[in-house]
């Protein structure tokens, strides 16, 4: 008997992984085949199996149930959007305190230059300390998009370190036509990578936050690379 189900919290190679053998350990499992992308799970089974049963194998890190047949999609956009705002909640308070810790710093002498590159530097070190959360889950995330780390995978394990010192070298004004233009090529090109996910409607999820807080790969994601380029960009031609 094949029965399909959907796997929630997987986020990288590993967790991919951990479910497959965790499942395989179940006597009634004859086998399974798992799609970190579509965050589905086919198993082929000799007996049948409650999902309570499932779930106690898989414990509570992931969530598994079982796709019906019949199941049809969700049409109503504002529940669609309501859950998107509420998984990307993380990104947009931490987003926040970046831009309200950049303006405190210099509040009694605020200028736009200073603000950005504040912004731009506890960015980093901040999006950097994430990642270093999980940092062996991190490196498998990342290269589902990312065009460099895809051909290259030792770049996705230094990528945090990158990121460390870029915020560094923003906070501490050190080398800025440097790390601006570092800033410029190493966002561009996940930018592509990330659009690309998006146009082709790919259920990866995005490792900018590493894989602590399992956000999904959404527009707020291009967004965020976005402002960090502009910002780049505009620097670049006023230093």
């Amino acid at each position: 008997m094949t029965h399909q189900y959907t796997v929630e919290g997987m986020t990288c190679g590993n967790c991919k992984k951990h479910v497959e053998e965790a499942l395989s350990g179940l006597s009634e499992v004859k086998s399974v085949e798992v799609d970190l992308e579509k965050g589905e799970a086919t198993l082929d089974l000799s007996n049948h199996l409650t999902e309570e049963a499932l779930q106690e194998s898989l414990g509570s890190k992931y969530s598994i149930s079982q796709k019906s047949e019949f199941e049809l999609p969700k049409t109503d956009a504002s529940v669609e959007q309501k859950s998107k705002f509420q998984q990307l909640k993380p990104l947009f308070l931490i987003f926040f305190y970046i831009a309200s810790a950049s303006v405190l710093i210099h509040f009694s002498n605020f200028g736009i230059e200073e603000f950005m590159l504040d912004f731009m530097g506890l960015f980093f070190i901040v999006f950097s300390f994430f990642k270093f959360l999980d940092y062996k889950g991190f490196p498998d995330s990342f290269s589902m998009y990312d065009p460099i780390a895809k051909l290259f995978k030792p770049y996705a394990w230094i990528y945090p370190f990158l990121e460390t010192a870029l915020g560094l070298a923003f906070l501490f004004r050190f080398k800025l036509e440097i790390a601006l233009v570092l800033t410029i090529l190493i966002l561009g090109v996940t930018t592509i990578g990330v659009t690309k996910s998006l146009f082709s409607k790919s259920a990866i999820k995005c490792a900018c936050l590493g894989t602590a807080l399992n956000l999904p790969m959404t527009e707020a994601t291009f967004i965020e690379n976005a402002i960090m380029l502009v910002m780049s960009t505009a620097m670049l031609l006023v230093l």
